[in-house]
């Protein structure tokens, strides 16, 4: 399609994109190991595109101006933005991007897959162009490589989808198979995550003491192993431990601290059947396995009231 026929014929185009958390896996599947990663419809991100005469717009909560003078924490975005107009042969003017995304940044929970994934859907309806599987993860990578450093993908991949996924690098992504609900709690601990931070610091502890710390890596694919094993035989207290068992290696890789650490002992105390970080971790959320839907409303009042930024009550829907 022509760049004149884009700006006479489609004034507003729009793209969503919910958000995701990592169940279990979080580091060790950037290394090699396996990961489950389960959509989180309750956030996510809305992003609109509009015909406005003049220089391509990024009007959003962080910034509002000229895409090619977006601030260096927005250059992801921004960069993601411009490849894919040069993909779609749109000239990178006579736009206004909006975004609108109800995802809190730093906290594990995509904010930048999410923002990238919404806003290279608005540009392909724009061009009246339909966006392969394939398209949208090549371009969301741009915007990911940015944010994480050596992202799995495991977002992106997550945030397209709308069943829990089996990820691991190299081989095919896997549906899995729930065969209860379940009721999970997402908690803001308030602190900022610095994923990319995280990821290199495990990085350069396997470096420095390679055995010790690849036991640990491997540890945590066995139990997300086990997890998956629990989730396909509807084993929400064999899941419970995994999680907790999976907790106690992050710990020791040093990826949580300690306002994630005590809301997790508060969650546990509280009657969670699991509970661990989600994410990059050092800041950002954690994730909590309620006992039912009583238990999971009740849980979800007492972390507010113990001090967690917001909680996200969610039920993960039997698929299987």
């Amino acid at each position: 399609m022509s760049a004149e026929k884009v700006s006479t014929s489609a004034k507003t185009a729009i793209g969503i994109a919910h958000s995701k958390f990592i169940l279990i896996g979080e580091h060790a599947v950037v290394h090699g190991q396996p990961a489950i990663a389960i959509p989180f419809p309750l956030i996510g991100v809305e992003s609109m595109i509009e015909y406005v005469p003049g220089p391509a717009i990024l009007d959003s909560s962080f910034y509002y101006g000229p895409i090619h003078m977006t601030p260096k924490s927005l250059r992801g975005i921004a960069d993601c933005i411009t490849d894919t107009l040069e993909y779609l042969e749109i000239p990178c003017e006579n736009l206004v991007i909006r975004i609108n995304s109800s995802v809190p940044p730093g906290k594990g929970l995509g904010s930048s897959a999410s923002v990238a994934v919404s806003v290279i859907r608005s540009l392909f309806n724009y061009a009246e162009r339909e966006c392969t599987h394939e398209e949208l993860l090549k371009l969301a990578d741009i915007a990911e490589t940015y944010a994480h450093g050596s992202p799995s993908g495991i977002d992106t991949l997550t945030i397209t989808a709308n069943t829990p996924i089996w990820f691991e690098k190299n081989h095919p992504i896997e549906r899995i198979a729930v065969k209860e609900d379940l009721h999970f709690l997402v908690a803001d601990s308030g602190q900022d995550a610095d994923t990319k931070s995280s990821v290199q610091s495990v990085t350069d502890l396997l470096k420095k003491a390679p055995r010790t710390i690849q036991r640990k890596l491997d540890r945590i694919g066995q139990l997300t192993h086990e997890a998956k094993d629990a989730l396909e035989k509807a084993s929400k207290h064999f899941l419970g431990t995994m999680l907790n068992e999976a907790q106690k290696e992050l710990e020791y890789l040093g990826v949580s601290d300690a306002v994630l650490n005590r809301l997790i002992r508060f969650a546990r105390q509280e009657g969670a059947l699991g509970a661990k970080l989600t994410g990059g971790g050092n800041g950002g959320c954690i994730i909590a396995l309620a006992q039912n839907e009583v238990h999971c409303k009740q849980l979800a009042e007492k972390l507010k009231q113990f001090g967690a930024h917001s909680v996200w009550p969610f039920v993960l829907k039997k698929n299987g």
